[in-house]
């Protein structure tokens, strides 16, 4: 998760149609995830809900909150080099978690890596 005492504010990089479909939930629904993505950009716990998805990947964790008809989720990969990764955001109306959900945030996860992963080799050759 957050590390307990963060060096910096972390942003939040938005993968896929993350942004997209979570403008798309109800203003309430919005405003819970976003005050805990705001407590986790601050080192804090989120107010949410949290449990580890490590049938996605290590690091990766759920946001889960729910109104009267559906189940929000927000699967993002834990504080890294101070940027939180969203790496997906979908409702669901039954306790578990379709395939195409976790496929689709395992593919997104590995283009996160690869992405860091070159960032790496880049600031190494740079100096």
């Amino acid at each position: 998760m957050a590390s307990s005492h963060p060096s910096r504010f972390a942003s939040i990089s938005w993968e896929g149609d993350s942004w997209e479909v979570l403008k798309s939930w109800p203003k309430p629904i919005r405003w819970d995830f976003g005050q805990s993505l705001r407590e986790m950009q601050l080192g804090r716990s989120a107010r949410l809900n949290v449990r580890p998805m490590q049938s996605v990947g290590a690091g990766v964790f759920e946001l889960k909150d729910a109104d009267e008809k559906t189940w929000y989720r927000l699967l993002y990969l834990a504080r890294i080099d101070d940027v939180i990764y969203v790496l997906d955001c979908f409702e669901k109306d039954t306790a578990k978690t379709e395939r195409k959900e976790l496929n689709r945030a395992r593919q997104r996860l590995s283009a996160v890596r690869v992405r860091l992963m070159e960032r790496k080799k880049n600031e190494k050759r740079k100096k």
